[in-house]
């Protein structure tokens, strides 16, 4: 499998607050256990996807942010 740092397009239409309960769900099964290896390697590889996902908001957010906070201030 090759690895790359794009995401499905099915999950890029995701927001933030999505596919991060959705990362927490995937962390719960795993930790819970009872899974056969197949499938704790699709929630493995399910929970990779979701943590990029949220990875690019928070990169896309720090961004936005670091913008704001470089505009000079606009005097009232």
């Amino acid at each position: 499998m090759a690895k790359t740092d794009e995401v499905a397009s099915g999950d890029a239409a995701l927001g933030y607050e999505q596919a991060r309960d959705e990362l927490i769900d995937v962390v719960r099964r795993l930790e819970a256990g009872g899974t056969t290896l197949e499938e704790s390697l699709a929630l493995w590889e399910r929970g990779e996807e979701l943590a990029k996902v949220c990875r690019r908001w928070l990169e896309g957010a720090r961004a936005r942010l670091d913008a704001a906070l470089a505009e000079p201030a606009e005097e009232s």
